[in-house]
């Protein structure tokens, strides 16, 4: 399927289902729609192994070496054939994105995820990382490229403003994600922080450059709970807010359409993004194209808010 004929799907949705489609089923998964063939995508963490759906010691996965010491071979053959292991260890577990590669720079001694990040230094990060999402791609599954952008430490990694002249955001912390769509990436996250006194999820930087400069096709997937505005970030680049069922967009985004105030071409981008991932992992025009009812998944989402602790993104274990 092309995106030519993906295109015709959009004109079976009404303006329920395309909103419906933009905010996550559960914690990991998002909905389906049978009026398109399209089946839930699972994600997962992460950037030194797939961890799948759920936290259970009997259901093991597969653990690479952290992505700071990968990239400290400056080996790319390496990074891609363990792509391709990781693509393997995904469709294993049954998920379509995997929340990696992490392209934030170190930045501090005190950056207790650094172990996820490649290096310091830009041009490496993006060399190492383009090799581990071609890697993974290859074997149809997503990667996703985060945390865009200025995530680089934990010091109030959720609400930090970070403030950073044009020069260096392009050459340093941008330069990395743009290697990444240089590479052919099929998503990326929005991080939690703010840059220029604007939080990532309602960014015009997801525009320009992500979008409109670089010409990334993908999926724009929020880090889970980074969608805290509704218009804002509904009007912006931001695609899919995760988790769901609940969120500002699930909350508000249809009467938001209905009335005027979100334009409807934003919407229907964003879920043409949808399909077109879903196409590249094989879960459009698949025969179990059946979707979670509303009932199941405010089941699951209640059970998974049950075992993750309090809703506020901080208290989640394990955060994307």
């Amino acid at each position: 399927m092309t995106d030519e004929e993906t295109e015709p799907l959009l004109d079976k949705l009404d303006a329920a289902q395309k909103v419906r489609l933009l905010t996550g089923a559960t914690t990991w998964r998002t909905y389906g729609e049978p009026a398109v063939g399209l089946r839930p995508l699972t994600l997962s963490d992460g950037p030194a192994g797939v961890r799948g759906e759920t936290w259970d010691e009997r259901e093991t996965s597969l653990v690479l070496p952290s992505p700071t010491a990968l990239a400290a071979s400056w080996d790319e053959r390496l990074l891609t054939d363990l792509g391709a292991l990781l693509a393997s260890e995904a469709r294993r577990k049954g998920v379509d994105v995997l929340l990696a590669p992490t392209l934030n720079l170190h930045r501090s001694p005190l950056g207790g995820r650094h172990f996820e990040c490649f290096s310091e230094d830009p041009l490496l990060t993006g060399r190492t990382g383009a090799a581990l999402i071609r890697g993974i791609q290859s074997g149809s599954v997503a990667a996703t490229a985060k945390h865009f952008v200025g995530n680089d430490a934990e010091t109030d990694r959720l609400t930090v403003d970070v403030r950073i002249d044009e020069r260096t955001l392009h050459e340093v912390y941008l330069a990395p994600f743009e290697e990444a769509v240089a590479a052919g990436v099929w998503a990326v996250m929005s991080a939690y922080n703010k840059v220029g006194g604007v939080t990532m999820s309602a960014s015009p930087l997801l525009d320009r450059p992500l979008k409109d400069g670089w010409g990334f096709d993908g999926l724009v997937v929020s880090d889970w709970g980074g969608v805290r505005t509704l218009l804002e970030s509904a009007r912006s680049g931001q695609d899919l807010a995760m988790p769901g069922p609940d969120g500002p967009w699930a909350a508000g985004l249809l009467a938001a359409l209905e009335q005027g105030l979100v334009p409807a071409e934003a919407v229907d981008d964003k879920v043409r993004r949808l399909l077109r991932l879903a196409r590249r992992v094989g879960a459009l025009g698949a025969e179990d194209a059946g979707t979670l009812g509303a009932e199941d998944a405010g089941a699951l989402g209640a059970e998974e808010a049950g075992a993750l602790g309090s809703g506020d993104p901080a208290d989640r274990p394990g955060r994307p």
